[in-house]
């Protein structure tokens, strides 16, 4: 088969214009940048729509090294809910430069299932990744320039808590030192870098309801305290007008289009691992003014991606979810199973048995918010038919839960009608109910992290640190302990420890660190050694990235 790059070549695509024509969008309100990718103003959102509008969650089992696929899914979903006649629109996350020159090589979807033009996607694409990095990295330049130039007049910060972001793995610039040298070069003090995807830029962004609320929340961005314990904010600085000035096209939703043509929503980075992981807010709710079906998806596993989903983007957003697509893969439920990651291609009924605890949890939290769910097997090539079967009983026998296999990837729109016929007749019949959240808006932030460690992850015990205990204390003085949490942990297991694989019990999740974004209105609470920076693996995506003949090879 094709490589995904090499599909991606093979479509002739839209001019941009047409793809919005057909979902309704005036040709007049489109912002080109280039033939194929638009800007589209938010002023276009039709609450009215929105409400009408029927929203899928696609999110997934714990992740492994050998990916599940959401993406896939998702655009797939929406190709088939189109082949059968629904109007349907998807709505994802824009990639990061982090992870596809160091592990993925992209995220942009996979085989006849891909948002095009793939590689400006994976890139630079709009440059809103770029102008976050700017924004986030600008307030840090103003802030060091306000107390180099004042500190003769005795002003100071006690406590700086605004880091630098970079678009790039680099462990190297984890922990640094800034100012070295003369005088002339600043204030001499530790500093560091998250990844731009963790930036509280990045979240504000996409939580954001409009330019004046964008204004807002980074007027609120708390970048320290003063010595004598006063919060110290952007609106402090007097910058928060040149901050959201470098924003002023980032916010707008990024249009672009299947692999078939139709409309897709790319806006927004954040991952869910080290952040709230969805797409912006406005791409989702503009989705939703022009698609009857809206397919959107949450980053990595259930615990992560979709928990937020629903206690941060839906309650802040007032979105009501009509159904949650589960993914699971046999090669991700055999590595829960036990099955060591060399053998996990190779047929193993014990394997996959003893790995459905996995999936068994994820379906059991998403039904405590309220959601049906539909389990999606996303195919890959060495899957057997007895893998599949053995799936499909369990689902739909034991666990009374509809159950599909997915085959978008290969057969694009028409592998897929299987999977939309479900969704759709599953809609109808039994739709969720109004989502039910982990906790309330009026639990102190323990009670908080202790319900969905306890209750979603398994953990027995939540203990915490003396910086973070005395975070939660300047929380509670602060009077923002109302925020929802935004719990930082691995990804490869329900519990802080990414060798724990399966369905994990009674362990104890440590809380190392938080962090306050009362710009994005959420405390970020940091478990186990989990770190904003990601590093580089030993064989990077990087050496196999290249321009040949004019074209880039190496993306997928």
């Amino acid at each position: 088969m094709k490589t995904d790059i090499e599909i991606a070549r093979s479509i002739e695509l839209k001019k941009i214009k047409r793809v919005a024509e057909e979902i309704g969008i005036p040709r007049e309100e489109v912002e080109n940048y280039g033939r194929y990718i638009a800007k589209i103003p938010e002023r276009l959102i039709d609450e009215k729509r929105v409400k009408e509008s029927r929203l899928i969650l696609v999110t997934a089992i714990t992740a492994t090294p050998t990916g599940i696929g959401k993406t896939t899914v998702s655009v797939g979903l929406a190709l088939g809910l189109n082949k059968i006649g629904r109007r349907a629109i998807v709505a994802l996350r824009e990639p990061s430069l982090g992870p596809c020159f160091g592990m993925k090589g992209g995220a942009a979807g996979g085989g006849y299932a891909q948002v095009l033009p793939m590689e400006k996607i994976n890139l630079h694409f709009t440059g809103d990744f770029h102008a976050i990095t700017s924004a986030h990295n600008m307030i840090s330049a103003l802030l060091d320039n306000h107390l180099y130039q004042n500190q003769a007049k005795g002003f100071g910060l006690k406590e700086i808590l605004w880091r630098r972001v970079l678009d790039v793995n680099d462990r190297s610039l984890r922990s640094i030192v800034v100012g070295l040298g003369p005088k002339s070069n600043g204030i001499t003090q530790e500093s560091g870098f998250d990844i731009t995807a963790a930036s509280e830029i990045m979240a504000i962004l996409c939580l954001a309801s409009g330019i004046d609320d964008l204004r807002r929340r980074i007027d609120n961005i708390l970048l320290g305290f003063t010595y004598d314990d006063q919060p110290f904010t952007v609106k402090d600085l007097g910058v928060g007008g040149a901050i959201t000035a470098l924003l002023k096209d980032a916010i707008h939703p990024n249009l672009v289009q299947t692999t078939e043509g139709t409309a897709a929503f790319v806006h927004g980075g954040p991952f869910a691992n080290i952040a709230h992981g969805c797409n912006s807010l406005l791409a989702t709710k503009m989705a939703m003014t022009y698609g009857d079906y809206v397919v959107t998806e949450a980053g990595f596993s259930a615990d992560l991606g979709a928990e937020k989903f629903y206690n941060i983007k839906c309650r802040r957003g007032g979105l009501q979810p009509c159904l949650t697509v589960l993914v699971a893969t046999a090669q991700g439920l055999k590595m829960h199973g036990g099955v060591p990651l060399t053998r996990i291609k190779e047929l193993d009924m014990e394997g996959l048995r003893a790995g459905l605890s996995n999936l068994d949890k994820h379906l059991r939290n998403l039904r405590a918010f309220g959601q049906t769910v539909v389990v999606v097997f996303n195919r890959f090539a060495d899957d057997s038919a007895e893998e599949m079967e053995l799936l499909r009983r369990h689902c739909e026998q034991e666990l009374g839960v509809g159950f599909v296999v997915n085959d978008a990837y290969a057969q694009g729109g028409e592998g897929a009608v299987e999977m939309a016929r479900l969704v759709a007749d599953t809609i109808e019949r039994n739709p969720s109910k109004p989502l039910r959240f982990t906790y309330e808006d009026g639990d102190t932030v323990r009670q908080k992290v202790e319900k969905i460690a306890t209750g979603l992850y398994g953990a027995g015990v939540v203990t915490y640190s003396n910086a973070a205990s005395n975070r939660i204390k300047l929380i509670e003085k602060m009077g923002i302990a109302h925020y929802p949490v935004c719990i930082a942990k691995t990804q490869y297991s329900f519990s802080a420890d990414p060798k724990q694989y399966g369905s994990v019990e009674g362990f104890e999740l440590h809380i190392k660190d938080i962090v306050i974004n009362n710009g994005a209105e959420m405390i970020v609470v940091i478990a186990g050694e989990m770190l904003r920076m990601p590093g580089l693996p030993k064989d990077p995506q990087a050496l196999r990235i290249d321009i040949v003949d004019g074209q880039i090879e190496g993306l997928s």
